[in-house]
Parts: structure tokens; sequence; C-alpha cells
């Protein structure tokens, strides 16, 4: 079993796992991450090719970067509409963009929430590539988020995140990292991105082995693994 974090280990001890059987070797998806930051699209070009003036990136306070599609936060017209609003006053601080999952769109117009989206100070794109997505994290003042996966990019990439749930499967983000769970809770949204703007935001660090080389320490174990079996047969 190939673990993310040291910590993994204490729960896979609580689950009966013999530790022989645990190998921490870091985050592959972190891995992927590192390889390609090179390839990574200019946010400017993202914009551009959605429609949107460039010149949205180029606020004084920078700019946020949005996703927003789990079920609890979308699924409802009231907690939709609210985080909706919430983000209208984000957006007051500074501009966002807002790369709106599927499920998100098609309740924002079941629901007919479209009017709580300000597009002077919101650029809403379709689902970005990865690519992409890479760009306009690494260039934003902050992410605002309930994305797992986002939560581990952006305490990679050294970028502020809050997390709009109320718990994380990747604990070590919040322990060590740059993401802050902040819930669906008004104030303390506003809070945290108002810490982040002032200068007075989580710094965090990036965890220990999340270096890029998390495949080659795995290919390497895999590697003395069989060899070890080859010998005993």
């Amino acid at each position: 079993l190939y673990t993310t974090e040291r910590s993994a280990a204490q729960n896979l001890a609580r689950e009966g796992v013999a530790a022989e059987r645990v190998c921490f070797v870091g985050n592959v998806m972190i891995d992927s991450l590192l390889a390609s930051r090179s390839q990574a699209r200019d946010p400017a070009a993202t914009l551009r090719a959605h429609g949107f003036d460039p010149a949205l990136l180029q606020d004084r306070a920078g700019y946020g970067v949005v996703t927003l599609h789990r079920p609890s936060n979308v699924d409802s017209a009231e907690r939709l509409g609210a985080a909706l609003r919430t983000l209208g006053e984000v957006a007051q601080r500074l501009p966002l963009v807002f790369a709106m999952h599927p499920r998100t769109a098609a309740n924002v117009s079941k629901f007919g929430l479209e009017g709580l989206i300000d597009k002077r100070r919101i650029a809403v794109l379709p689902p970005q590539g990865y690519l992409e997505m890479q760009g306009l994290m690494a260039g934003a003042a902050l992410v605002l988020t309930d994305s797992g996966g986002l939560q581990e990019e952006t305490t990679a990439l050294g970028v502020p995140c809050l997390t709009m749930r109320d718990s994380t499967e990747r604990p070590i983000t919040v322990d060590e990292g740059t993401n802050t769970m902040v819930g669906t809770d008004h104030a303390a949204i506003l809070q945290g991105v108002d810490d982040i703007l002032g200068g007075r935001g989580k710094r965090g660090r990036v965890p220990e082995l999340w270096d890029g080389r998390a495949a080659e320490r795995i290919a390497a174990d895999l590697y003395r693994w069989l060899r070890e079996r080859a010998e005993a047969a």
C-alpha cells in the first residue's frame, strides 16, 4: 500500500494492515503536476479563448479561481444561491474566474440564479482542461473550491486555498499546506479572503516527498518486491 503522507500509516494500522505492507512514497498526483508545469496554459490565453478580456486578471488584488460541484453545495437552490451571493461579495474584493461544472451550471439555470452572477467581476468558463487549470491556479491570489484535487494542487503550488466544505479527505493540506476549511459560512469565507489579501493568510509548506518523484519510489519498491519473490521461487 503506497501512501501520500505519513499519517496514513496510522489509519491503516487501525484497520489491521501490517506495517510491512505500507510504503510511504509521496503523491503521484503531484508528480503529474510538476512534470507538466512548463506546459501550463497562460491564464490570459484561457480567458481570451472564451471571449473574456484578459484585463480582468490585472486587478491590483490579483484574481481568484473558483470551482464548485459537490451536491451538498449545488443541488439545493438555497445552498447554491447562498454560495453565489457570497462569491458576489468576494468578487468585489478581487475578480473571479469560475470554471463551472456542468452540474452547477444546470442548477444555476434550473433554480433561476443567473442574476446572482456579476458578469463584470466573475468570468464564468466551462470546465477547463488540466493545463488550463494549472495556469489559472498558479497565477491566482487564492482559490475557492470544494474539490479534493485542487486542495492538493494548491498546496503543491503554494497558492492559498479556501475549501467550501466542512471536512476533507486531504488533511495534510490543512495541517501542513495552504488549505483552510471555511465550510459554507458566509462570514468565514469573507474573513478568509480578507486575511489572504491582507497578507495574513496561511503560508503553509509543501508536504514531505511531494517532490515529483513518488512514481520512481513506487517503481523501485515494486522492483524490489518482484525480485525477492523471483529469487524465493
